[in-house]
């Protein structure tokens, strides 16, 4: 009886009845990038996966993958802020470890930025590499009041 229901709403296009999606572009990004940093579709924002560049450089913080996790959740952070949004909105992240040998280290790096029990679902993968030699990327889906 499920499987009839959704076929029917998936005919209807009632299953589809989300507002357009909203793509957000900071002003600072290079424009030759091949994608949309963040975009917005009903009351869910979806994050590209980010890495540690410092918005002044435009380059990968020294230090690893410590440091580069802490700046690529400062920048998650900002990206969220731009839509009146914190960390606690984030329920989703997916993570990409070049060498997951440092999933400790990138452990102690992550907790802070997330309250104790309303911490994010999340997969870990071991990756071969990352753009830009990055020792660690980070995406999310975070919740946002729909927009009016």
């Amino acid at each position: 009886m499920r499987l009839m229901l959704a076929a029917l709403l998936v005919a209807s296009g009632a299953a589809f009845a989300q507002p357009a999606p909203r793509f957000i572009v900071p002003e600072n990004a290079p424009p030759t990038l091949p994608f949309s940093p963040v975009v917005v579709v009903g009351n869910v924002v979806y994050l590209s996966g980010m890495l540690g560049i410092d918005p002044a450089t435009r380059a990968l913080v020294p230090g690893g993958v410590e440091a580069e996790t802490q700046q690529t959740l400062r920048n998650i952070e900002a990206a969220l802020r731009r839509l009146n949004r914190g960390m606690e909105s984030v329920f989703k992240c997916v993570v990409m470890l070049v060498d997951i040998g440092e999933f400790a280290t990138f452990n102690r790096a992550y907790i802070p930025f997330f309250q104790a029990g309303r911490r994010p679902a999340r997969s870990t993968f071991g990756v071969s590499g990352l753009v830009l030699g990055a020792r660690v990327e980070i995406e999310c889906l975070a919740h946002a009041p729909a927009a009016n």
